[in-house]
């Protein structure tokens, strides 16, 4: 049996990595403050004695912990671009760069001291509106460092290099992974991603709302799909060092996305467009050459079946 620590664990992505931990028989010990992470996602956990729940922020002093650890997954961040969510990066731009600095820096020491892998969840919001598609790991981003979503693109910027410094100045062993699109259940109904926004736009009878023109591309990747991916990144001997890219490469336009949606839920929605928010990226595509070649990484989930029982979580969540 080995030992994970699952810093954000509660939240949408970390609480299903918690989850195929413990099924595959390891010890998980999950810390989260739950300033966008939810007792909810982790409560079905609590009777399993390998998981171990601290509510704690990691930008301060860490809990102590005893025994050995054997990796780190950082997950620990607000991740909702909607300013009217109250657990989106815009209403929390302070937590969301000290998260990313401090409480890395904090996580790192830890993994120094207890000789543990550890692996920093960045995100493709590093690549800023690309200006090349589909976005390879040596591109260097096109990002506005002073606009209001600066504080998650920029904190995921600043997280990766002293993860990456840490891994020159100390020989730790640290992998970055670069997370694109993911949805699937236990996602936030107002996390203000294009799918929680569609699908319950649409279950509700509401305006199917796209922004801009609905030319812009996205790239879908379901939760298990993406977990897999991590656990391959964690396993994997010999890939210290590296930044790979995670998520599916199978790229949809918005409204092409939007009929979908509209189709799957039998919607009387009417779909309009309202004006593109500051820094929205125009393409969101991965190259995953790097994560096929290294890790065996491959998407497996097909958007209709993901999207279908997406959907029928959020029924449930209604």
């Amino acid at each position: 049996m080995k030992t994970f620590v699952v810093a954000g664990g509660a939240g949408f992505i970390g609480s299903h990595v918690c989850e195929a931990l413990l099924t595959r028989g390891d010890k998980v010990i999950c810390i989260d403050n739950l300033i966008t992470g939810a007792e909810e996602n982790i409560s079905p956990f609590f009777p399993n004695s390998n998981f171990v729940f601290i509510e704690s922020d990691v930008t301060g002093r860490l809990p102590h912990l005893e025994g050995s650890i054997d990796g780190i997954f950082h997950f620990a961040s607000p991740a909702s671009p909607n300013a009217k969510s109250p657990k989106s990066y815009i209403n929390h731009p302070v937590e969301t760069l000290m998260v990313n600095s401090a409480g890395t820096k904090n996580l790192l020491d830890l993994a120094l001291e207890k000789k543990a892998r550890f692996i920093f969840a960045s995100s493709s919001e590093v690549y800023g509106d690309p200006a090349i598609s589909p976005q390879t790991e040596d591109y260097f981003g096109n990002v506005n460092p002073n606009g209001i979503r600066s504080v998650y693109d920029e904190g995921k910027r600043f997280g990766e290099s002293i993860s990456l410094a840490y891994a020159r100045l100390h020989n730790l062993d640290v992998r970055v992974i670069r997370i694109f699109n993911t949805y699937g259940p236990r996602m936030q109904k107002d996390d203000g991603r294009v799918v929680s926004n569609f699908i319950n736009q649409a279950l509700n009878s509401e305006d199917i709302t796209i922004y801009g023109d609905g030319r812009q591309t996205r790239s879908f990747c379901y939760i298990s799909d993406l977990v897999e991916g991590f656990l391959l990144a964690m396993d994997r001997n010999g890939i210290e060092g590296r930044v790979m890219n995670l998520g599916n490469d199978d790229e949809y336009e918005i409204k092409e996305f939007a009929d979908i949606i509209h189709k799957m839920t039998k919607s009387s929605s009417k779909i309009i467009h309202e004006k593109l928010p500051e820094d929205d990226p125009h393409q969101r595509k991965p190259d995953l050459t790097l994560a096929r070649k290294l890790l065996g990484y491959e998407p497996k989930t097909k958007l209709a079946e993901g999207l279908a029982k997406t959907i029928e979580y959020f029924k449930e969540v209604k």
